[in-house]
C-alpha cells in the first residue's frame, strides 16, 4: 500500500468523488494547457491502491514466458507520447434518468505526457502464438466490487480488474500502446499505476490497466466481469455494445459556467478530442435552435491528444446568454443533442451547454 502522506499531498487539488476506491476529477483549470500537471489529473480506481512487487509477467500462449522488472522495461526503446485519457463515466451527471455508478461530473479527462515501452516491443520478447486472439491485462489491484457504495455486495467474493485487447492491435507497432513508467517526466505516482501501467491511445481509459501485474495471451476472446459485465454499452433499445474508443466530444474551457462579464467582445476558449481521429470542425451556437458559427481550430499537436479552439463573440446585449460547442472528427462523427443514455452511463459526449451573465 503507498505511503499515506504520499497519496494526501498528490491528491490535494482534486475534487474527490469517492474517497474509497479513491476517484476524483480534474478541477476545471486542468483543461486549460496543452498538458494537464500530474497534480491535476484526474484518477480513477476500482480498487484501493495496490501492494506491487515491481514486477510483471507474461504468459499464455507464447513460446518464451518471461518475467520484467522496471530495469527490464527502461532497456527498452523508450516512446514519450502525449495522451488525452477519459473516464468512461465522464459526464454521468447529465443523463437523464441518472443511471448507476460513480456520480462523475464533466473533468474525468486529462492530458499527460507518458514515457514506456512499446506493447509490441515487450510482447515480441515473449513471442505470441500464431493462434492468439487476445491480450489479457491484469492489474495488482483487487477487492470487492460493485458498481454503487449503497448498493449491496453481491459477487460473493473479490474481483482483480483486468480488461483486455486484441491480439493483432496490442502488437502492432503503429499502434503505439505503452506500458509507461513516467507520466510528465517523473515515475509513476501510486495513484496514476506505479510501478508501471498501460496506457492505450484513442480508447477510454479504462483499457489503460493501471499497477500492471502478468499479462497472458489468449487463443479465445477473453469474457472477464470488466471486458463483458461491466463497461458495456446496455442500450435500451439494442444490443449491448463493448466500451472501447472515446467519443467525439468539445468542451467549453472559458468563461466559465454562470460566469458574470462586463459588456464587450469575449474569447470563448476550449477543447475537442475523439478517439476515431483528429478533430475536424468545432461550431458554437448562441442559441437553443439555430445556426452554428464556425470556432478557430488549432491543429492537433501529436496524434493521441485533444486540441484547442476558440471562437471571439460579441455579445449583442446585457443579461443571460447560452453557448453550445459542439465538435466533428475525422470519421465524420458529430456530437449529439441528447446524451446517448445506457444503464451504466458510458460515453456521455452529448453538446456542451453553458450560459454566462453579461452585465
Amino acid at each position: 500500500m503507498a505511503d499515506t502522506d504520499e497519496l494526501e499531498r498528490s491528491r490535494a487539488a482534486l475534487r474527490m468523488i469517492n474517497p474509497s476506491p479513491y476517484n476524483a476529477e480534474a478541477p476545471p483549470e486542468a483543461l486549460a494547457g496543452e498538458i494537464t500537471p500530474t497534480a491535476l489529473h484526474y484518477v480513477r480506481s476500482n480498487f484501493a491502491v495496490p501492494e506491487h512487487d515491481g514486477t510483471f509477467a507474461i504468459g499464455g500462449a507464447v513460446a518464451h514466458p518471461i518475467t520484467l522488472t522496471l530495469a527490464d522495461l527502461r532497456a527498452l526503446p523508450a516512446v514519450t507520447r502525449a495522451v488525452t485519457l477519459e473516464c468512461a463515466g465522464n459526464g454521468r451527471l447529465e443523463m437523464r434518468p441518472l443511471p448507476i455508478g460513480e456520480p462523475w461530473g464533466d473533468y474525468a479527462v486529462s492530458t499527460a505526457r507518458w514515457t514506456g515501452a512499446r506493447l509490441a516491443d515487450v510482447l515480441a520478447l515473449a513471442q505470441p502464438a500464431e493462434d492468439g486472439v487476445d491480450v489479457r491485462f491484469e492489474g495488482a489491484d483487487r477487492g470487492p466490487y460493485h458498481l454503487h457504495p449503497v448498493l449491496p455486495q453481491t459477487d460473493g467474493g473479490d474481483l482483480t480488474f483486468v480488461r483486455a485487447l486484441p491480439l493483432a492491435l496490442a502488437a502492432d507497432p503503429a499502434a503505439e500502446i505503452l506500458i509507461a513508467y513516467e507520466m510528465n517526466g517523473e515515475p509513476l505516482l501510486p495513484d496514476h499505476g506505479a510501478p508501471f501501467r498501460m496506457v492505450v491511445p484513442h480508447w477510454f481509459a479504462v483499457a489503460s490497466v493501471k499497477w500492471l501485474h502478468r499479462i497472458d495471451v489468449l487463443t479465445e476472446p477473453y469474457a472477464g466481469e470488466f471486458q463483458t459485465g461491466h463497461y458495456i454499452y446496455e442500450w435500451p433499445d439494442r444490443p449491448h455494445e463493448p466500451v472501447t474508443v472515446m467519443r467525439v466530444r468539445a468542451r467549453i474551457t472559458e468563461p466559465a459556467p454562470g460566469s458574470v462579464l462586463p459588456a464587450g467582445p469575449v474569447t470563448v476558449r476550449g477543447k475537442a478530442w475523439s478517439g476515431s481521429g483528429a478533430i475536424t470542425q468545432v461550431d458554437v451556437s448562441l442559441t437553443g435552435e439555430g445556426d452554428w458559427y464556425p470556432a478557430t481550430l488549432e491543429p492537433p499537436r501529436g496524434p493521441y491528444q485533444w486540441q484547442d479552439w476558440t471562437f471571439e463573440w460579441v455579445p449583442p446585449n446585457e443579461g443571460r446568454h447560452t453557448l453550445r460547442a459542439r465538435a466533428t472528427d475525422a470519421a465524420g462523427n458529430v456530437q449529439p443533442d441528447v446524451p446517448p443514455w445506457n444503464r451504466l452511463g458510458y460515453g456521455n459526449n452529448a453538446i456542451e451547454v453553458i450560459f454566462v451573465d453579461i452585465d
